[in-house]
This record gives structure tokens, sequence and C-alpha cells, in this order.
């Protein structure tokens, strides 16, 4: 081999360990991070609850549909009233009208139908900070169904009015959780912490307490339970020293 070769050889094999070393930095570099994941949860009680109900008519005209609502309507606020519940607490909404018919089958065949009247629905919202009472008004409706009130009605909505301050703390909460396991980890590869890189949030969590209910990838919010569970987490990457 000529000199000029093995020259040529040599200062391709340095260039080569030059760029070795330069990528093997850059990599190092790269690497003096560190990536934690920080949790913030806390259980509270629910400190407003919206219970949602129809009340319902029926009669072969849509008057006298309407008469025996606003009776209803009337029996309803009094009940719930006498619960001591303000009547500026329940809301009744528009009354929905529609028209009712029946079939009619010949020699067992299908050939039409019967109009036989009308059926008035009004729905109503009591919102209320009283949980328990409204929570009580809810389980004892059959006591206006014995007054001749028909109606129908879901379980009560549980929320809470410091939502905003309670996302807050937790996500301090999680902060300061991550912040703890990246020191540990930096401890332990024996480096420390230095400037904050990058953070992002999580999603907010909200589920019944001492439930199985799964997290969703866009977030859950529990209104059926009264008693509740908030989750956030915060993920952190800080630069080591």
């Amino acid at each position: 081999m000529s000199k000029n070769n093995v020259f040529i050889l040599s200062i391709a094999l340095v260039i080569c360990m030059l760029i070795a070393a330069g990528a093997y930095r850059y990599k190092y570099r790269a690497q003096e991070t560190v990536l934690v994941t920080g949790l913030g949860e806390q259980e509270f009680t629910s400190d407003l609850i919206v219970w949602r109900g129809w009340i319902i008519a029926q009669d072969t005209s849509a008057e006298a549909g309407y008469k025996t609502l606003e009776t209803s309507k009337q029996k309803v606020l009094e009940y719930i009233s006498s619960k001591g519940i303000e009547p500026e607490n329940v809301v009744f909404m528009f009354v929905n009208v529609n028209k009712t018919f029946e079939p009619i089958y010949s020699n067992g065949n299908y050939i039409g139908q019967r109009f036989t009247g009308y059926e008035l629905r009004q729905e109503f919202t009591v919102e209320s900070t009283d949980v328990e009472t409204v929570e009580n008004i809810s389980r004892e409706i059959s006591s206006l169904i014995a007054q001749g009130v028909q109606m129908e009605a879901w379980q009560p909505d549980y929320y809470y009015s410091k939502l905003d301050e309670l996302k807050l703390e937790l996500i301090e909460k999680a902060t300061a959780d991550a912040r703890q396991r990246a020191q540990k980890i930096a401890k332990e590869a024996g480096s420390r912490l230095k400037k904050l890189k990058n953070a992002r949030m999580g999603v907010f969590q909200i589920t019944g307490a001492n439930t199985n209910e799964e997290f969703s990838a866009g977030g859950n919010f529990n209104t059926s339970s009264k008693n509740k569970k908030a989750r956030i987490t915060m993920r952190l990457e800080y630069n080591l020293k």
C-alpha cells in the first residue's frame, strides 16, 4: 500500500473517530434529563344537587290536560316547599303536547289507528345546596303519586361548586409529587436537578369515591355519586447537572 493511501486511510479513521465521539457526547447530553409523572388526588363531597323530573297529564282534550297539569304542578311545589326547599329553587320548563293514538285491528290484521287524546309533559328541575333534603325528596315521590300526580323522575346529579379551586390544589400536589420523584431519581443517579425543561398537565378525572370507575382518555366527570374523587397528573421534565 502506498504512503498516500495510508495517509488517506489515517485521515478517514480520525474523522470517523471524531464523528463517533461527537455522536456519543450528543447522546449523553440528550440523556441529561429526567422525565417523571406526579399524581394529585383528593376525595370530596358534593355541595350542589340537581334533581329532574316530569309531570304528566293525559286527557281527551288539550285544555283539560293543561288543567290537570297545573293542578299537579301546584302539588309538586307545595310538597317541595313543605320539605324546606324554597320555590325559587324549582324551575318548570315549557309544556310538550303530543297527540296519542291506539292501533286498530280487524281479524288480527292491523288496519290503522284511532285518535285517543293528548299527553302533556312538563319538565321541572330542583337545584339546591341542601343536598340531603333534595335527596330525601327524590326518594319520597310516592307521596305525590298518592295525591294523584302522574310523574317520572331521574336520580339526582351531584356537583361541586369549588371545582376550580380544587383543580388548582391538585395541580400543586401533582407538581410537588413529580418534583419529589425527580429528585429521588437524580440522587440515585448521582446528579442534581437543574431548571424545569418542560411541564404538561394530564387529563382531569372525577370518579365516584370507592368505585372501580374507569378513567377516560378525554376526562371523566362523574355526576351520579355524591362522594367523589378528583385526580390529575403532571408530567415534568428536568435538566440534570
